[in-house]
């Protein structure tokens, strides 16, 4: 990848290949969003839309894509002439932009912890849309999103284990006072006092790791339990979390069942 300080260098490499599409060209994809501040290196093949029907063969420096007026073309905005934030997140979260290896909720993730855009304006891009890869994906992400999940793993744990085993509905991002300052908890149960925090896949470490401590021991102070999951726990083990957690809420006052989902284990009562 390049380095920033070798922006003015990509900046020209970005301008050609504007010129080379043509006036309606614009830049896509991991450039745009480089631009927009939303990922910190310019990529270093530069992706660029231009009209259907012209043929723009790809070289080393710039990859040339199609676009049918169909897709619902906004305006771009900036110097250098780039997809809005909404439609640049939907290029890379549903159309291949975004490389094989991140999936949808990377990207859409991405831009909204950085305060880039919304769920409410990405579900209004995406019913511009009338093709887009991933469309059922990115519908139940934003759902999500809009429910206040801001990262992928509070994603799977909404989804693989509060909603697939009939858990209670959560509060995300709530907002609590500890020795004197306002934190954000990842998963409240108000009514049972049951608090539920999600690490990273690397998790906490040295201070950042202290602090949880303090956050958990004050919590428990104050009356709340806590119970803290990483990313290993919540994709392979979801079943799992969700018996403790659900016994966890039992003793708390929760008096409702837990539901089977369909990767439980056969000999699990449930």
């Amino acid at each position: 990848m390049l380095s920033h300080s070798a922006r003015p260098e990509w900046e020209s490499w970005a301008w050609a290949g504007l010129l080379r599409a043509g006036d309606e060209a614009r830049l896509a994809g991991r450039a745009a969003a480089y631009l927009e501040g939303m990922v910190t290196d310019p990529p270093e093949r530069i992706d660029i839309l231009h009209p259907h029907g012209l043929q723009r063969p790809p070289t080393e420096h710039w990859r040339f894509h199609q676009e049918r007026e169909s897709a619902g073309r906004l305006p771009s905005i900036g110097s250098l002439r780039r997809t809005r934030i909404d439609d640049t997140v939907l290029d890379l979260a549903g159309t291949g932009l975004g490389g094989a290896n991140q999936d949808p909720l990377h990207w859409v993730s991405l831009a909204i912890q950085q305060r880039l855009t919304t769920p409410e304006r990405l579900v209004t891009a995406v019913r511009r849309r009338t093709r887009l890869a991933n469309r059922q994906d990115l519908v139940e992400i934003l759902a999500c999103a809009g429910d206040g999940v801001e990262s992928p793993l509070e994603y799977h744990y909404l989804r693989d284990v509060e909603r697939a085993h009939g858990l209670p509905a959560g509060t995300r991002q709530a907002v609590a006072r500890v020795a004197g300052r306002s934190v954000r908890r990842d998963v409240y149960y108000r009514e049972y006092r049951v608090l539920v925090e999600l690490d990273g896949q690397v998790g906490h470490s040295g201070e950042d790791r202290f602090r949880d401590f303090r956050r958990d021991n004050a919590a428990l102070v104050s009356g709340d339990v806590t119970l803290r999951y990483g990313f290993y726990d919540v994709r392979r083990n979801s079943c799992a979390v969700a018996r403790q957690v659900a016994t966890v809420l039992t003793a708390r006052g929760w008096h409702d069942a837990l539901t089977r989902c369909p990767r439980c284990p056969s000999d699990d009562p449930g």
